[in-house]
């Protein structure tokens, strides 16, 4: 695609104003970005600041700080994209293929279909779901794509982080302590910790209560082919429909909807 073609360098070229909740700096930079794409050959400063009519200070800051964050290289004929852009496209296909996975893992599964059912990744302190299945039986909670919720109170973020190495764990622990919405929320790092050594244990994770109270959650972590977690799949229900005696076995049937899902990324 062109660069022209582009909504961002379309609205630095025909100065169209942008809806005022959007950041001039950040579609600046994006322009800057569906320039250097749009070439077959790097670009200088002036080049650069004289197509999109930038200050050349303002054009110089922009590349400085998508240089820091490795979103642009620069060598002896100018700029060009840099790696950096290669870890944000990894993860949009690895989530768009995950998400293609998740839907016909249900389809293929009339007794996962009955619940409702959610994918999401680890950003953080938090989970952000990219799939949602949500069933008929009210929750009292609907789940939506690009929902985020503390990961230490839902069975997809405990998925993941049983899988962290301690250090990895470390970085992922909210600091304050986010407020539980519920009695039984995990009330700090000791409790989480014993947490996920049953998740390890059992090999699903339970948020019981924890996210809405009544609502039982089951997960099991996504992982690729060095076992590292890129997602985690949920079933949801009211805690009257599965009680402890029946957990294993929903559990276990979370689980190896979630080595599916593994399959489905290249997991071998």
């Amino acid at each position: 695609m062109a660069a022209a073609d582009s909504l961002s360098t379309q609205r630095l070229a025909t100065g169209e104003p942008a809806p005022a909740q959007l950041v001039p700096a950040v579609m600046r930079a994006a322009a800057i970005l569906d320039l250097l794409a749009a070439r077959d050959r790097p670009a200088r400063l002036i080049d650069i600041a004289r197509s999109l009519d930038l200050p050349k200070s303002s054009a110089h800051a922009l590349c400085q700080t998508l240089l820091h964050l490795r979103l642009v290289q620069e060598g002896a004929d100018g700029f060009s994209v840099g790696p950096g852009m290669l870890h944000w496209a990894s993860a949009f296909n690895l989530q768009s293929e995950l998400v293609r996975a998740f839907h016909t893992t249900i389809a293929s599964d009339p007794e996962l279909a009955r619940h409702t059912l959610t994918l999401s990744v680890l950003e953080g302190a938090e989970v952000v779901y990219i799939a949602c299945s949500n069933a008929n039986a009210p929750l009292g909670i609907t789940f939506r794509i690009g929902m985020r919720m503390p990961a230490v109170y839902t069975a997809t973020g405990k998925a993941q982080l049983a899988t962290l190495s301690p250090a990895q764990l470390m970085a992922h622990l909210p600091s304050p302590w986010p407020q539980a919405s519920t009695a039984t929320g995990v009330s700090g790092a000791d409790a989480l910790q014993r947490q996920l050594q049953q998740v390890r244990d059992a090999g699903f994770s339970l948020d019981d209560g924890e996210v809405r109270q009544g609502m039982l959650c089951l997960g099991a972590a996504v992982t690729d082919a060095a076992g590292t977690a890129q997602a985690a799949l949920a079933m949801s229900m009211m805690a009257a429909e599965a009680p402890p005696a029946r957990r294993a076995e929903l559990g276990k049937r979370v689980a190896d909807a979630a080595a599916r899902l593994s399959g489905a990324i290249g997991r071998k």
